[in-house]
């Protein structure tokens, strides 16, 4: 069995280690995909053994998403990459696109397994432990719970969007303010970095040819050689170091951004889902005060939502804190990332012209010095 760990910034410990890797291609007359496999290994007692290895594709990851969130429809459940994440700027299947959507497959199953309640959930296990048939079998199983939605939610649900919820609390309006701001920056944001990755590459690309036109050159200017290839191996060591920041880009600013694109769509979901139970109660509410023959019924039906609103209040609250908490550190940490990046690489820029311009200078101080001698 595995020992437990404690992170400093955790007060409880980990017992559930999840890391996706070695992304394999499968080539059949219908189709092609890719599989990743998914090493579990836990020191928890409901897991029949210490350790699980596993292949997953990416519709088995899009069944636990859309699983965990018929189970905690108001909870905050983490987002899955876009089935053709960053289109446009990779092809797919390529080496670049296959680790982007490994690194964020690998975040999702870490962050199910870092949440206090969505870890515990059993078709979160059976993703983790059953063999492929196993989990085909599984995913054969009756409807979720939104397939079960009775009548009723679903009316209101409709009802709801055309108006507000007469009864939500002000911290739900609150919260409900702030996505609607964060949703718009963080679209922006993702648009302008989309952007300027796309320029960074255009730049690159004609910086890769600016080069070697400067060794041509040498053949033409027997006078000028070392300084045009002097000049040649600046633009080479400022098209490496252009490529390195993109890299950064791709690596440390988009993934986060887009990923927090995709939450604000998940937390709106959540928002409303939470307000259709509230829609529900207050409807029933509504219903006792003109239904005086239903009384009892009614009664214990709002006792029911009642309990099922302040469940979803209480299990939102707690999202809403950490889902807050873990955006700033991640949107700090990227933008910190960025910003260390773009400092190496203009002064790795900017060393490496001054010690050309510096050896440039040598050289004409030189030829004057000997021009003077009798």
């Amino acid at each position: 069995m595995i020992n437990q760990y404690k992170f400093e910034d955790e007060p409880e410990l980990r017992d559930l280690f999840i890391t996706v890797d070695d992304p394999e291609s499968h080539i059949t007359a219908i189709e092609t995909f890719i599989t990743y496999r998914v090493v579990t290994k836990t020191s928890r007692g409901e897991f029949d053994s210490s350790e699980y290895e596993v292949r997953r594709r990416y519709q088995d990851f899009l069944w636990l998403k859309s699983r965990l969130e018929e189970a905690h429809p108001t909870l905050i459940i983490p987002p899955l990459p876009e089935k053709f994440i960053m289109k446009g700027m990779v092809e797919r299947f390529s080496d670049e696109f296959i680790e982007t959507r490994r690194k964020a497959l690998h975040k999702f199953l870490n962050r199910i397994a870092e949440h206090p309640t969505l870890t515990f959930n059993e078709d979160f296990k059976i993703f983790l432990t059953a063999q492929t048939w196993e989990l085909s079998s599984h995913k054969k199983q009756g409807p979720g719970l939104f397939s079960r939605m009775g009548q009723t939610v679903r009316a209101v649900a409709s009802s709801v969007r055309g108006g507000g919820v007469k009864n939500r609390p002000d911290m739900f309006t609150d919260i409900n303010d702030y996505m609607e701001t964060f949703n718009q920056k963080i679209n922006l944001l993702d648009k302008i970095s989309q952007r300027i990755y796309k320029e960074e590459r255009g730049y690159y690309c004609e910086m890769k040819e600016y080069g070697p036109i400067h060794t041509l050159w040498c053949a033409s200017e027997e006078d000028l050689v070392d300084s045009l290839k002097g000049v040649a191996s600046c633009i080479d060591k400022c098209c490496k170091a252009t490529e390195n920041r993109m890299a950064g880009l791709s690596e440390n600013l988009l993934p986060v951004l887009h990923e927090y694109v995709l939450y604000s769509e998940i937390l709106t979901g959540v928002l409303k889902r939470r307000d259709q139970i509230q829609a529900e109660l207050d409807s029933k509410v509504d219903a006792l005060s003109n239904k005086k023959a239903e009384k009892d019924l009614l009664t214990e039906e709002i006792g029911n939502l009642e309990d099922k609103v302040e469940c979803a209040n209480n299990a939102l609250k707690a999202d809403w804190d950490r889902w807050k908490q873990n955006m700033q550190h991640d949107m700090k940490t990227a933008f910190l990332n960025v910003a260390e990046n773009n400092i190496h690489y203009y002064e790795q820029c900017l060393a490496t012209w001054e010690s050309f311009l510096t050896s440039q200078t040598v050289d004409l101080h030189l030829g004057e010095d000997s021009e003077d001698k009798p």
